[in-house]
């Protein structure tokens, strides 16, 4: 008999009793439905996550100080050195990898509006924060060099902050006190929305050393770089530890880069979706185990059957290739109508509720259906060898 010839014979078994195929199917439909939702979740965060970290900047450095990274043979740092606007000028002046860069003091503090009053996060920065953190002013200005070199008393509001302080009203050249102290309103910044968990727009925007003036602060929070292209980073890196830790006289400072956030986070989450797969699988396996029980029924019941085609001239070979492949057909089939109705509901589920970070990748629909075959040959075999070992005259003789 040649391959096709077997495969029409199996499937002609399976038609015959339709019902109990598709409930034999059903362990297998859940389980490679199971994985993909499942997968597609997690493969939904990481493009997630992807997406919100390119969103605050590319090619981006951070440079904070105090040492949080290990490195040699344990060396620590004497102490730790506030980084200041001197050393940013020294890194624009001394590195070549770096297109722009940011100086930022960050603070919490009350921002009122004749009665309204709001706790929001405030940054010190200059002129180049908008460029190294994507981040723009829509309506008004951004704070500007020589609103920075005269250390003046001006704000760029997010959007939330404009919303409850000030409604629907214009604040451009209105007065707002951030503490004690008054703030003419020059800009709203463009809507951005939550960002890891972070409401980009619940930001107010003042003049850096304004910001050092007010918070009694002599250092800065951190400093922002770009780099020039995404394959420069770890040299610019580089040269940022070379020029810091020569006016330190030590490295007592971080410098965390836009990739190294991007790579941990999708370590974790990759991590998190193959276990979410690997659970999903246990139910592959319990289909698995469904269909050798339904196989081992099958053959019982199909003995007489199985000892006339051994009498006409069947060999143990055909009778084995015969019940592997029903049971192959059993779980691809229902591998097939699982890979279906989990992407179904999974972009379905997207549609209903956008926030809900969904991607359904080829890979994972690829292992599920060879997971399903394998399961499919590997729990037929038994089943298979038992039908293909009858005697034909035992068989023929079966009640």
């Amino acid at each position: 008999m040649n391959p096709f010839e077997h495969v029409r014979i199996a499937l002609d078994a399976l038609a015959a009793n339709k019902v109990r195929a598709f409930l034999t199917m059903l362990g297998v439909i859940i389980g490679v439905a199971s994985v993909i939702m499942l997968v597609a979740i997690g493969e939904g965060a990481k493009t997630y996550i992807r997406t919100e970290l390119m969103g605050i900047g590319t090619n981006l450095l951070i440079i904070v100080p105090g040492k949080t990274e290990t490195s040699g043979a344990g060396h620590m740092p004497s102490g730790i050195r506030k980084l200041t606007i001197s050393d940013m000028h020294a890194l624009e002046k001394r590195t070549t990898l770096l297109r722009a860069m940011a100086a930022a003091v960050v603070s919490n503090a009350p921002v009122k509006y004749q009665s309204r009053l709001r706790n929001v996060q405030i940054i010190g920065t200059d002129q180049n924060f908008p460029t190294v953190r994507n981040l723009h002013a829509e309506i008004g200005a951004f704070i500007s060099k020589s609103d920075v070199d005269a250390r003046r008393r001006v704000a760029v509001l997010g959007r939330t902050v404009r919303t409850e302080l000030f409604g629907e009203a214009n604040p451009l050249g209105r007065m707002i006190k951030i503490g004690e102290t008054k703030f003419r309103v020059i800009g709203i910044m463009e809507k951005k929305g939550m960002t890891l968990g972070m409401d980009i727009d619940d930001h107010v925007f003042i003049p850096v050393e304004t910001a050092q003036e007010i918070f009694d602060q002599d250092g800065l929070t951190n400093i922002l770089a770009q780099v020039i292209n995404e394959s420069e980073i770890e040299r610019a890196k580089e040269q940022v530890r070379t020029v810091l830790t020569e006016r330190h006289g030590e490295e007592d400072f971080t410098v965390v880069s836009q990739q190294a956030m991007l790579s941990t986070m999708q370590g974790i989450l990759s991590t998190f979706t193959y276990v979410l797969g690997g659970i999903a699988s246990i139910s592959l396996l319990v289909g698995g185990i469904g269909i050798m029980n339904i196989m081992l029924v099958s053959v019982r019941e199909r003995t007489r059957e199985i000892g006339l085609r051994k009498a006409i001239g069947a060999s143990r070979r055909d009778i084995l290739l015969q019940f592997v492949i029903e049971s192959v057909a059993l779980s691809v089939v229902g591998g097939i109508i699982g890979i279906l109705f989990g992407a179904g509901v999974a972009y379905g589920a997207k549609a209903a509720f956008p926030v809900i970070p969904v991607d359904v990748t080829a890979w994972s629909v690829a292992m599920a259906f060879i997971f399903a075959f394998l399961v499919g040959a590997f729990f037929g075999i038994y089943p298979a060898v038992k039908a293909a070992r009858l005697n034909p005259i035992d068989a023929l003789r079966y009640e």
